[in-house]
């Protein structure tokens, strides 16, 4: 096996957590369907951009806060781009 990946165990924590309750959260209207669209045609440029947005917007301030109680290792500091 090789190296932990400390953005795979938080993302499976958050899902262990949080996920059914988040089945339950709807999406903006069409949003399913264009991300079902890029996945189809492997547009994996698309799908890393709307990551880095959902990031921006929300993901970094969740990550920062699970860390804060030590919940999660430490993540390479990468972004240059202020929300």
């Amino acid at each position: 096996m090789g190296m932990s990946n400390p953005y795979a165990e938080w993302f499976e924590q958050l899902r262990a957590e949080y996920g059914e309750q988040l089945r339950q959260m709807p999406l903006p209207e069409g949003l399913p369907e264009h991300l079902h669209a890029l996945v189809l045609a492997q547009d994996e440029d698309a799908i890393t951009l709307m990551l880095k947005l959902a990031w921006q917007f929300g993901a970094q301030a969740g990550f920062a806060a699970g860390q804060s109680q030590d919940r999660t290792p430490t993540p390479p500091r990468r972004s240059t781009v202020q929300a």
